[in-house]
């Protein structure tokens, strides 16, 4: 069991200023098995003229706020402490049943009529940034998921493929770069990591997941650890029957523990940036983002 003490702070910089901006923050950690936050305060400058809180479809903390005078700077500043325990979760290496239920048997699972199924089941279908699912996405899926065989056992293998196959580079791609451009070039963010490993899974008729959060860093030895120099991060979870959603970190290498803190859970990026709104301006922005996550007595 660890406590987090997480901060993350954005700043956008307006060249000739602005005097309307509406925004929705995605900024507020769950509480989840595994992941209980004891506290959490957002500052935001200037002041919102409204500021409301509400889940969203995906059962997301979200923060709605619009700011009605003229400014050249937006500040957000979210501010958590967490406690995160990875040990409560159900093991699926004690449960024999759903960690050997293979890719046919779990495709029959899921042609089932069940309520209790729909809300998992909306995860199998394309969504805005995992879609048009190539040939080339296809193939590389099948290399790891066969009729017969484990779907924890293939999903654990795409994901060391991933992290194998592909090059991390943040120049490579923005958040509009589509999933065939990624399959490509190889190359991307942990967003984009994510969001191939989904496309894969969906191509062979599974549910897939884009989990929303952050990853503690750890220093080079004998280096201080720098504060700001953590960034959000994303990886993915695949649903197994009788068993549940099981989270996969292709940029790394390992199956998420204590050292995740999950944020939010949607159908891919679009569902859970940490910000976005509108504004009224001309001229240039600029943005900064600085993220600190640190164990805590």
């Amino acid at each position: 069991m660890t406590t987090y003490q997480l901060s993350h702070t954005t700043t956008y910089n307006y060249e000739n200023g602005l005097t309307f901006c509406h925004n929705l923050a995605t900024l507020k950690p769950k509480t989840i098995l595994g992941q209980t936050l004891l506290e959490y305060h957002l500052e935001i400058t200037p002041t919102p003229s409204e500021i409301t809180d509400k889940l969203d479809f995906f059962g997301n903390n979200i923060t709605r706020f619009s700011i009605q005078e003229h400014h050249k700077e937006l500040k957000v500043i979210a501010k958590s402490k967490i406690i995160r325990d990875f040990s409560v979760l159900p093991d699926i290496n004690t449960n024999l049943q759903a960690k050997q239920i293979t890719l046919n048997e779990s495709i029959a699972f899921f042609k089932q009529t069940k309520p209790e199924l729909v809300a998992i089941k909306q995860f199998i279908l394309e969504s805005i940034l995992v879609a048009k699912i190539t040939p080339e996405i296809k193939a590389y899926a099948q290399v790891s998921f066969k009729p017969n065989r484990s779907v924890f056992e293939a999903s654990f293998e795409l994901m060391q493929r991933i992290y194998t196959d592909f090059e991390f580079n943040t120049k490579a791609t923005n958040v509009a770069t589509p999933i065939h451009n990624v399959i490509q070039q190889k190359k991307g963010v942990c967003q984009d990591f994510a969001q191939i490993a989904i496309a894969c899974v969906r191509s062979v008729g599974l549910p897939a997941r884009y989990v929303s959060g952050y990853i503690e860093t750890l220093p080079a030895p004998g280096k201080e650890k720098l504060i700001g120099s953590d960034a959000s991060h994303a990886w993915f979870s695949v649903y197994i029957p009788h068993h549940g959603w099981i989270d996969f970190d292709p940029t790394n290498n390992h199956i998420p523990k204590n050292k995740h803190i999950v944020v939010a859970y949607g159908r891919d990026y679009y569902d859970v940036p940490p910000l976005k709104g509108v504004i009224y301006s001309t001229g240039r922005n600029k943005m900064n983002v600085a993220v600190d996550l640190r164990p805590v007595e």
